[in-house]
């Protein structure tokens, strides 16, 4: 008792003091001590956090050590952690409703200063964050019918600051994804319709900026800022695409009634009769609301000129032109117009746009029927000009010219939005209007929202669909793009020639059947044959063309198109280059010297190879040149009885040993270990191709050799990437140079043999001195697909398949040296060989498949006189 006395006149004697460090601290023990939200703590934690919120603030002008030790302790964690329960909501709804958040809005800022207009719109957004069928009538004021959240947020919607302009647009998205019909209607009445149409004004700007900057950059000098402006633009449109997947459907009437009438028919569909103007095929791809999409897609499919001038939707509020013009009044001006309404007018917030300005109602509503002025009265003229050039040009032909147009079809005359679509795949000149109307095509075709009755009755490209019938103006124009792409000075991009056949196939296979006509198919493998003479032209036997051929296939199996990136590509916009320069990829951009010209030809060859095959139903057989299926791999245990195995350390490049045995066959090299449960077997801990290896002595060590391997890259301007980078040290300098010997004429014949699989594959002769390759022979019934593979399903052994017993590198008798001296002269097959092409020597029978390249290099000095004797001059020079 005495001590509550002298506690209670301790306490009268001296105040605390509310704005002090100790006070937090106090402030943090109640923290600790309420981490969960009860029906009795709720008052406590509210003027708990008040409090807090109130020292910071003191704090950060007076006390540094304040949010030192805000930050120390993680106060604001407590916070989180209050607001994450179920009960913590009361903290929230009552800090709502005891702080004038509805007023907060209004408050006079100064919004040129960057950091109040940073904090500012932050605020709003934290604000609608929190927005629910509860919380919102804490902002929307159902009597005074006002929602300051909303309007003065989107009042920013222009904000020169992106980061603002996200948050606005952040802040719409949460409003409308409340489900109250109040504040919807509100938003409906008051703000839609001057909001929409200023958005839509703004965005159309954005277009033609877009587009002036590439009708000025002809040289791609502007990249950056053009790339600026078209991820701007794809903003823009998931910004539309977010309003609308919201399904609220009067929000959609009006916004898809401004989009079309305001934006995408008088700047979108007519760049298609508008040579010079930028087209935008994205619009299918990232807008899926089914009633905008179809409109838009009847239009370019179906429409005339004449829907530049009449309305189809009698819901329509815009009886006028379709034209893209300014709103009569900006989206302040309006606003502040709805919101006082029948009322004096209070003083204007001032804004980023308008300080010191001093406008009044009746200067603003003087100037509203000349706001367009300017932009929009220019726009406006050049867009009514240009639809009338059809018919200014009908007037100067000819009696003869009018009488042949007269026998055209209804839908030929009344269609031309298609027409230019067909048109534009003329790829005489260049491949510029080509590309934008196959990613239109082919966004039309994949569009989420799209009508496919629309798209069936037009016979247009819909992908896994079972038709009976195809467009064949559209086939036509596909295969005239791939003769084109096939001539020796085609303009036809990568890109074009992909995405062609591409639609191709969408349009003439039905499932499993294809249906193309046999004209059609006839003049695709014209164009293939065109391509192949090509090819023939630039075939050389050097090791580059073997290096392109395999890395131009791994490039365009293991990377196929993306369309939806390409269409998000600002370099499509400019004008074709054949420059390396610019940085834009290989397949946007036409072939710079010969180098390119030769990858390019190999592109063509495969795309026509692979599409005549797929159209046909035949299986690819003789590519790639080196299957996956064919080739030793890592953990493979194989019969090593009577093969010829060099031992030796393998010293890595970080300094790690390991004892292994060098095995070289026809493709590749291993290093192998043996099997601890079976003599005689090993386990392959490393198989790399011959044809990627570099072999090189070492400086002072006659005994050790320096091999690389690289990965094959399908990016020819990459680094190579070694998979294996060791020293190999032997137990002597003759083992030494056996392995070096082995390992040089291993990859020499490896690539010579590919280079002859790619001589058959073009119908190219090859010469009979050429084939014999490690005692094979290639004789004149033997097919291109019968080329000699080292490895067939009988000598693949795997870890749990006891009954395989062949020897991969084993040869046809028990003593290696003896099988390489006696291979040419047999003339009975061994029962242990497996099935391969003849072998080579005086018409001979016998198998000698299993002597790899390192047999063959590893003889005797009398075997390898012996085997010289029986090869033909050029491998003996090699």
């Amino acid at each position: 008792m005495f001590g509550r006395s002298r506690s209670w006149v301790g306490g009268q004697g001296k105040a605390k003091n509310i704005h002090s460090l100790d006070h937090l601290k106090y402030m943090y023990h109640v923290l600790t001590k309420n981490t969960t939200v009860t029906d009795h703590n709720r008052n406590l934690l509210v003027e708990t956090i008040r409090s807090i919120t109130e020292i910071l603030i003191w704090g950060d002008q007076n006390d540094s050590s304040v949010f030192d030790f805000f930050l120390e302790k993680n106060m604001f964690a407590f916070f989180l952690n209050i607001l994450r329960q179920k009960s913590g909501r009361y903290v929230c709804y009552y800090i709502f409703s005891t702080f004038v958040f509805f007023s907060l809005p209004f408050f006079f800022f100064d919004f040129s200063d960057e950091e109040i207009m940073a904090y500012y719109i932050s605020f709003l957004k934290t604000l609608s964050l929190k927005l629910n069928n509860h919380t919102v009538h804490f902002f929307y004021n159902e009597h005074t019918n006002d929602f300051a959240l909303y309007t003065e947020a989107i009042k920013f919607f222009n904000h020169p600051e992106s980061m603002v302009r996200i948050a606005v647009r952040t802040i719409t998205l949460n409003v409308y994804k409340v489900d109250n019909q109040h504040m919807l209607h509100y938003i409906r009445d008051k703000t839609a319709v001057p909001y929409f149409s200023n958005l839509v004004w703004f965005i159309g700007s954005h277009v033609i900026e877009l587009d002036k900057c590439v009708q000025t950059d002809e040289e791609h000098k502007n990249r950056g800022k053009l790339s600026d402006l078209v991820a701007e633009h794809l903003d823009h449109l998931h910004y539309l695409n977010d309003i609308l997947i919201i399904n609220c459907e009067f929000l959609n009437d009006v916004l898809t009634d401004h989009l079309l009438n305001r934006l995408f028919l008088p700047l979108y569909v007519y760049s298609l009769v508008s040579p010079e103007t930028v087209r935008y095929p994205e619009v299918f791809l990232i807008i899926h609301y089914q009633p905008l999409v179809n409109a838009l897609a009847d239009v370019i499919f179906n429409g005339d000129l004449s829907v530049f001038t009449t309305p189809t939707d009698i819901h329509s509020t815009h009886k006028s032109m379709r034209r893209f013009i300014k709103p009569p009044e900006s989206l302040e001006r309006s606003l502040e117009l709805s919101r006082h309404r029948g009322r004096k007018r209070t003083q204007k917030r001032p804004n980023y746009k308008n300080l010191g300005e001093e406008e009044d109602d009746e200067r603003a509503g003087g100037g509203s029927s000349s706001a367009g002025g300017g932009l929009e009265e220019e726009i406006e003229m050049v867009v009514m000009e240009k639809c009338k050039v059809p018919e200014l040009t009908e007037q100067n032909i000819t009696d003869e010219e009018k009488t042949a147009a007269a026998t055209r079809t209804h839908t030929q005359r009344s269609r031309p939005f298609l027409d230019m679509v067909y048109s534009a795949l003329d790829c005489t000149s260049d491949d510029y209007h080509a590309l934008f109307v196959l990613c239109l095509l082919y966004a039309v075709s994949h569009s989420k929202g799209i009508n496919l009755d629309l798209l069936e009755r037009l016979q247009l490209p819909v992908p896994d669909q079972e038709r009976s019938s195809y467009s064949v103006v559209l086939v036509e124009r596909l295969i005239r793009v791939m003769s084109q792409a096939a001539l020796p000075d085609g303009k036809v991009r990568l890109a074009t020639l992909e995405l062609s056949c591409l639609l191709l196939k969408q349009s003439v296979l039905s499932g499993s059947n294809c249906i193309i006509k046999d004209v059609h198919l006839a003049c695709l493998e014209g164009a293939r044959e065109e391509s192949l003479h090509l090819l023939r032209q630039f075939y050389k036997g050097e090791e580059i063309f073997l290096d392109m051929f395999e890395d131009e296939y791994r490039s365009m199996t293991s990377k196929p198109l993306n369309v939806e990136y390409l269409m998000m590509d600002a370099s499509i916009l400019l004008p074709p280059t054949g420059t390396p320069l610019t940085g834009i990829d290989f397949v946007k951009r036409l072939p710079c010297g010969d180098v390119e010209k030769t990858r390019r030809a190999i592109r063509v060859f495969f795309m026509l190879r692979s599409l005549s095959l797929q159209l046909q139903g035949e299986p690819e057989t003789q590519l790639p040149l080196t299957r996956p299926e064919d080739l030793i791999k890592t953990d493979d245990v194989l019969d090593l009885n009577n093969s010829d195995l060099i031992a030796c350390m393998v010293v890595s490049k970080d300094g790690g040993q390991a004892q292994r045995f060098l095995a070289v066959d026809v493709y590749q090299m291993s290093l192998v270990e043996p099997e601890s449960k079976r003599l005689g077997w090993g386990v392959v801990k490393f198989a790399g191709l011959l044809q990627d290896m570099q072999v090189s002595g070492v400086e002072d060590d006659s005994r050790a050799l320096n091999i690389v391997i690289h990965k094959p890259s399908s990016n020819p301007h990459a680094k190579p990437l070694p998979i294996l980078q060791a020293n190999f040290i032997f137990a002597d300098h003759i083992r030494c140079i056996i392995a070096k010997q082995r390992l040089a004429k291993g990859r020499i014949q490896a690539r010579r043999m590919k280079m002859q699989r790619i001589a058959a594959l073009l119908d190219l002769p090859v010469q009979p001195s050429a084939t014999e390759v490690l005692g094979f022979t290639q004789t004149a019934n033997t097919s291109a697909s019968g080329l000699p593979f080292r490895f067939y399903e009988q000598s693949r052994r795997a870890p749990n398949d006891p009954t395989a017993n062949r020897s991969v590198f084993a040869s046809v008798d028990k003593v290696p040296g003896f099988a390489v001296a006696h291979c040419v002269p047999q003339h009975t097959p061994s029962p242990l060989s497996s099935p391969s092409p003849p072998s080579s020597g005086s018409g001979s029978t016998g198998r000698c498949d299993s002597v790899t390249a390192s047999t063959t290099s590893a003889q005797s000095p009398a075997g390898n006189a012996h085997m010289d004797a029986h090869k033909p001059p050029q491998l003996l020079q090699a």
